[in-house]
């Protein structure tokens, strides 16, 4: 939660999305806001109702995407939501989309407010959030325009014939060329050239005001403003259909932030983000990471486009477009400035957490009147009333977790079976063949857990002729970190603000994570193998091979004869199992 709290400080003050992760980066909630530091923050402060108190108990991260206003940021939304379906989103899962305007391709087209966008059915304009706005627009333009009203052509001219609004091609021929003028007019007052509109309805509703006439000087009013709102740039999404990907990038003296934008029969749905050190000339290390990026890939989209490069080697390999332009040129900028805003979080967050690290190590070392601990190892059991005893033992270096000096230790048995006796039992273990080995030594060993447990582990160095510090990390009543118990059994409690408390509880929370996965892992393997025990002609190598195709004993159970010969087993086997599980079903899950 740290991390969180820290990229809270340097949220911009502008319209976009966030996207809130669990602890495994899944997205578990995606949102808008109209400035992204106010609505992002409120998540962590205040009271809230129970679902979004469990939707902020999940949040291990977030990341966000700035757009040019608050309309982009409803369609990129939408898009988002679409695609990743998020559990937290419940009210955004049926299938709404956005409307659209469209021009039909008929040969008397005609002007519609649709939200099924369909390849080769008409020129398409939108989405519009505001759907009130699109279907006012929509009726405006057919009272400006005189195309074709009726969804079938009547054997004689219908009202819109003699209200001018309608060319009745029923009864009359109309000229192709009559329809492209009008086309294009449309289009042009679409594309947002509506001052001329506005301008007239502004001075219609003033007349109307002038004659009294409020009720109608009203409807006037309301049209511009529902005009005005269709006006509001959106670049999150183009109507060709045509997929594309949008790379832009920023940099500083010796870093390069690459952001890939990544549009999908014209919707933005996804990016990516790299950051990294660059050795060369900027334009030339975007050109080789661009150029490794697709070729490693060895498919790309139509359309790639990029920011202005004077080189053209990229578009010798690939279907380089650089816009300078429009929508297309608006989202490359996008991309540009969502990259600059990356790297400049990345780098800030990079710089506090090194003095947070820094701090917090060195008050842990006054605290516990040692050293500076800058190697640290943790060390936690995992066991379900004494049964499939393991432990898990985490390394820190420098206050950061380093995977490689990750250890996993299977309890073997002993006389007395408590947690104390498996720490003691696991540290005599980890530093009796460290020393054989002759490894490095940490500066600091965390036990979680209290005086017993500390007891237990110093016992297990004494007997191997070590001095190492031990100190407990113990929990509160909601199993979160509370404190710091030293080797003389002295609680040693610390702000929960400070950045020695954030440190203890990303160790204690990462070496309970690590030992408990271990313990589930063995204890579905040991229920899986003990339920094939009463297979005849099942024996232990066929045990494993079916744990590692299956994901489940359910799976394996539920399999049919096919499938476990797929498995790698003879069908005499997989006919076995198979019949087995059929007249002695696994009981039901408790």
């Amino acid at each position: 939660m740290d991390l969180v709290r820290q990229k809270l400080t340097l949220l911009p003050e502008k319209p976009g999305v966030y996207l809130m992760k669990d602890i495994l980066g899944q997205i578990i909630y995606v949102g808008k806001a109209k400035i992204l530091k106010n609505r992002v923050r409120s998540y962590f402060t205040g009271s809230h109702d129970g679902k979004t108190e469990r939707l902020v108990s999940q949040i291990a991260d977030f990341e966000y995407i700035m757009t040019e206003s608050e309309v982009e940021a409803l369609v990129l939304e939408c898009n988002l939501i679409k695609k990743h379906n998020p559990k937290y989103n419940i009210l955004m899962r049926d299938d709404k989309t956005y409307p659209y305007l469209i021009i039909t391709e008929e040969d008397h087209p005609r002007i519609l407010v649709t939200r099924q966008v369909k390849k080769g059915r008409g020129k398409y304009f939108g989405p519009y959030p505001n759907a009130t706005a699109a279907k006012e627009a929509a009726r405006l333009l057919n009272q400006l325009f005189p195309f074709r009203k009726c969804r079938q052509l009547p054997n004689r001219p219908c009202l819109y014939y003699h209200l001018e609004q309608c060319l009745a091609p029923c009864v009359t021929d109309v000229s192709l060329n009559v329809y492209v003028e009008m086309r294009k007019d449309v289009s042009t007052f679409l594309k947002g050239d509506q001052r001329k509109i506005i301008a007239l309805l502004e001075e219609k509703m003033q007349t109307a005001s002038e004659s009294l006439h409020f009720e109608r000087a009203r409807e006037y009013r309301d049209l511009i403003a529902d005009l005005k709102i269709l006006q509001e740039k959106q670049n999150i999404t183009l109507n060709d259909f045509i997929n594309r990907d949008v790379v832009g990038y920023a940099l500083t003296t010796d870093q390069m932030c690459i952001q890939v934008f990544y549009l999908r029969l014209g919707k933005l749905l996804a990016r990516e983000s790299f950051i990294f050190p660059y050795y060369e000339e900027p334009e030339e290390a975007f050109i080789s990471f661009v150029a490794q990026f697709y070729i490693e890939r060895a498919v790309w989209p139509p359309e790639i486009l990029l920011p202005p490069i004077e080189s053209s080697v990229l578009s010798n390999l690939f279907p380089i477009v650089i816009p300078q332009k429009g929508k297309k040129r608006d989202l490359v900028q996008m991309a540009m400035s969502n990259a600059q805003t990356t790297l400049h979080d990345q780098i800030t967050l990079e710089i506090r957490q090194q003095s947070d690290t820094q701090l917090a190590l060195a008050t842990l070392g006054e605290l516990l009147n040692i050293p500076v601990p800058s190697r640290i190892e943790a060390f936690d059991i995992s066991n379900i009333g004494g049964a499939h005893n393991v432990a898990g033992m985490v390394q820190f270096i420098e206050g950061k977790p380093q995977r490689k000096g990750y250890r996993k230790f299977k309890i073997q048995p002993m006389e007395t079976s408590d947690d104390t006796a498996a720490m003691r039992q696991v540290v005599q273990r980890r530093y009796a063949r460290l020393v054989s080995e002759g490894g490095s030594l940490p500066n600091l060993i965390l036990v979680d857990g209290g005086k017993g447990q500390i007891n237990a582990a110093s016992k297990a160095l004494e007997e191997l002729n070590l001095t190492i510090p031990v100190a407990g990390m113990v929990k509160n009543d909601r199993h979160q970190t509370h404190g710091l118990i030293d080797q003389m059994g002295k609680l040693v409690e610390l702000p929960k603000n400070h950045p020695t408390f954030y440190l203890l509880g990303r160790v204690q929370n990462e070496v309970h994570r690590f030992a408990i996965t271990f313990h589930r892992q063995q204890r579905a393997k040991k229920m899986t193998l003990s339920a094939l025990d009463g297979i005849p002609g099942i024996g232990p190598k066929r045990k494993q091979q079916l744990l590692r195709h299956f994901l489940s004993l359910d799976d394996i159970q539920r399999a049919t004869i096919e499938e476990l010969h797929a498995a790698g087993l003879p069908r005499s086997a997989a006919t076995l199992i198979h019949d087995y599980f059929r007249v002695s079903p696994l009981p039901a899950p408790l």
